[in-house]
């Protein structure tokens, strides 16, 4: 199939192959291949919303996101979940329901992030990655959506994962 790889990093690279669109042209096209990547809305026992706030190098500043993270080679889906709550929040689930999955950049990345809402948290500990600075904090939904609306909360896999709690009515 001609696939060229143009850049290899860590868990994903950067491959230009040939492409038949649905109208029968053909192109040269260039896509960013990713494992995928969960993202977990964790409400604790108050109703309140489990966030972490994170400096993140590419854009020079700290976000306010869900905890989140990459999936390893054949990692399973939820197992990812679980690991990534404990090494971000220091926090484990005793339940966990699937709210889907988003597609974050399909324009160039073959990324598929799927969403988890955890419940019946519990402290537990867990590594966090030697790049990550993060601090964890707690909002209500409330202050949440006041967050958005100040533009404090930019981040997209967390406003899309609030929307889909938000239209699952599980808060």
């Amino acid at each position: 199939m001609n696939t060229k790889t143009l850049c290899q990093w860590k868990c994903f690279s950067v491959e230009q192959s040939p492409h038949t669109l649905p109208d029968g042209r053909k192109i040269e096209f260039t896509t960013v291949r990713h494992p995928g990547a969960v993202i977990i809305v964790p409400v604790n026992q108050h109703g309140e919303l489990v966030m972490i706030r994170q400096y993140r190098p590419a854009i020079g500043d700290w976000i306010f996101e869900f905890p989140a993270g990459t999936l390893e080679d054949k990692e399973n889906i939820l197992e990812c979940a679980k690991r990534e709550l404990a090494e971000e929040v220091q926090l484990s689930a005793d339940h966990w329901q699937s709210l889907g999955e988003l597609f974050p950049v399909p324009g160039f990345c073959d990324e598929i992030q799927h969403l988890f809402l955890a419940k019946d948290l519990t402290s537990c500990s867990g590594e966090q990655d030697d790049d990550e600075i993060i601090d964890v904090v707690t909002m209500t939904q409330s202050e949440f959506l006041a967050k958005v609306a100040n533009d404090e909360i930019k981040d997209a896999k967390t406003l899309a994962s609030f929307l889909k709690i938000q239209a699952k009515d599980l808060l």
